[in-house]
């Protein structure tokens, strides 16, 4: 009499089945699955604009994954990022946010839809007017976080686009600019012989900065973070 070996004798049972329904109630499990999976990656290239609510049950909800509207917009407005239909967005959704959207449909016996990313705008396939959060709506301007991927953001990139973030922050950084611009000009005789000539190079660097910026940043299509967070189009 030999020992048993627990791993070979599981193995001769299960072979012993091989010709019986084993194989093909798994490999029905692994087609089901690889259905469900394709649904899902379908839908989140669906459009789904006018879907604003999911029905999910709100007690296996959980309390740190639920973001308003206002919570969305505001870090789209200090990152300058969109917030579009999943539909539009141009890289590949990760196996693990469409597992973890399957895990979401079985937990809340539903179909999900309307999902949403959070991401830049080169993330996009955006319309001519002529680091990505998965989102889905639940209803009152509220959104439960699926999935986050992606590298994180630099530190720097909040102060690189405050400038831009609306119309005040970009008065109010010409004017920042301007001033130094008019400090660094040297004087030497020139206040003598022109009145009030640091006002005149201040209003002069002023007037060229929003002459610069409204040419390359309005003619090329670009607004302010406060316009595009929700908008599709590449130009308006």
């Amino acid at each position: 009499m030999k020992n048993v070996n627990l791993e070979l004798e599981l193995k001769t049972i299960r072979d012993k089945e091989k010709n019986s329904d084993l194989l093909l109630q798994v490999e029905k499990i692994l087609l089901e699955d690889e259905i469900s999976r394709n649904e899902i990656s379908n839908q989140l290239s669906l459009k789904n604009e006018a879907i604003n609510k999911n029905a999910l049950v709100f007690d296996l909800l959980k309390t740190e994954n639920i973001f308003h509207i206002n919570h969305i917009e505001k870090i789209c407005v200090d990152y300058r990022l969109r917030f579009l239909d999943s539909s539009l967005f141009k890289n590949n959704i990760p196996e693990e946010a469409i597992s973890k959207i399957k895990n979401l449909e079985k937990e809340h016996q539903t179909k999900l839809a309307g999902f949403k990313i959070v991401a830049p705008s080169k993330a996009f396939h955006l319309l001519n007017y002529d680091d990505p959060i998965l989102f889905i709506p639940i209803g009152n301007n509220y959104y439960y976080l699926v999935h986050k991927w992606g590298d994180e953001f630099n530190w720097y990139r909040k102060l690189l686009v405050w400038p831009i973030k609306n119309l005040s922050n970009f008065t109010i950084t010409s004017i920042l600019v301007s001033i130094i611009v008019a400090l660094l000009v040297p004087e030497n005789n020139l206040s003598k012989s022109v009145p009030l000539a640091p006002l005149i190079v201040f209003l002069f660097a002023f007037k060229s900065i929003v002459a610069v910026f409204a040419y390359y940043f309005f003619m090329m299509g670009k607004n302010f973070n406060e316009e595009i967070w929700q908008r599709k189009y590449y130009n308006n």
